[in-house]
């Protein structure tokens, strides 16, 4: 099967009647004024998103740190502590709580229960990280 090519002057197109038409142009607008605002605000969720996540792997890790040496130091002993720490350009303050642990049933035992919480900003907002362990009163 043979196709024979067109003439030239049948393809061509009337150059006063190129280009688009005003309600393409007005749809092409709207599609854009809906879009626009949604990919952008996509993009500050995941930003923040990105953040929290980055601050929070740093918050735990602070808290993971003080954790240990308040337990292996024994200064977990003197109540409520508290501090700030900067790490890079980010500011952590960080407490920590001693509190009698009571077990299933209400009795009393001579574990406590050490937490120590890290606060962060994030855009303004303030998330904590929270982590938490039983120490024997009675060895130290």
């Amino acid at each position: 099967m043979k196709f024979r090519p067109t003439p030239r002057a049948t393809c061509r197109r009337n150059p006063a009647r190129a280009g688009f038409t005003f309600a393409e142009v007005l749809a092409a607008l709207l599609f854009m004024a809906i879009v626009l605002p949604v990919a952008v605000e996509g993009v500050r969720i995941a930003n923040l998103a990105g953040q929290v996540s980055e601050r929070k792997t740093a918050a735990t890790r602070i808290a993971q740190n003080y954790l240990n040496e308040l337990k292996v130091t024994g200064q977990w002993q003197r109540g409520v502590l508290n501090g700030t720490v900067q790490e890079a350009a980010y500011q952590y303050r960080w407490i920590a709580r001693v509190e009698p642990w009571t077990q299933i049933g209400g009795t009393t035992a001579t574990l406590r229960l050490l937490t120590v919480e890290v606060f962060f900003l994030v855009q303004g907002r303030e998330y904590e990280v929270r982590i938490a362990t039983l120490i024997d009163a009675a060895i130290t």
